[in-house]
């Protein structure tokens, strides 16, 4: 079994489980694929809002709706957030695997709120991984200063990691001739 760890930035697209599904068509060996779907970190928005807020009301600046909440309600509003995007991303996440498994391909994955660099590192480990696909919107600031999850997994890691940029879904597949 050839293992390969997929990193992506938003759900995949029909194109892009194509894509991979025609980029690995003729590998010797049978492919499994693992998407890692990064997840952002409800709760640190949810607590990092709620003080904003509260810095504002000790200036006076923010209306009485605002008022100063304690620690248990931005703890509970920070979870029920939290809650709610793992849902969005677990969904997501299975949309995808349905994707790349309407390709016949073998398929599984997980979200995850750590960086996606540090998770894609361990997750090799784990599946024993031969190859990493970074799948982005282009970032051409990052790419261009070598920041970009791509750039930062080819230093860290020490599997081949190819990069492509998503596709939309009314976009043609590009072919090779």
């Amino acid at each position: 079994m050839y293992d390969v760890v997929i990193l992506v930035e938003d759900e995949l697209s029909v194109p892009d489980a194509e894509r991979l599904a025609e980029l690995y068509a003729d590998a010797p060996d049978p492919v499994r694929f693992h998407v890692v779907f990064p997840c952002e970190d409800a709760k640190a928005q949810v607590e990092a809002t709620l003080a904003g807020l509260a810095g504002t009301e000790l200036f006076g600046m923010a209306s009485q709706r605002y008022a100063v909440r304690s620690d248990d309600e931005v703890r509970r509003a920070a979870d029920d957030a939290q809650r709610a995007v793992d849902a969005q991303a677990t969904a997501a996440l299975e949309r995808s695997l349905g994707r790349l498994r309407s390709f016949d391909r073998e398929a599984e994955g997980t979200i995850t709120h750590r960086h996606p660099v540090d998770e894609l590192d361990d997750y090799i480990q784990a599946v024993q991984g031969q190859e990493v696909v970074v799948l982005t919107r282009p970032h051409v600031i990052a790419e261009l200063l070598h920041v970009d999850w791509s750039a930062q997994a080819r230093r860290h890691l020490g599997v081949p990691v190819l990069h492509l940029l998503e596709q939309h879904q009314d976009s043609p597949i590009e072919h090779e001739t």
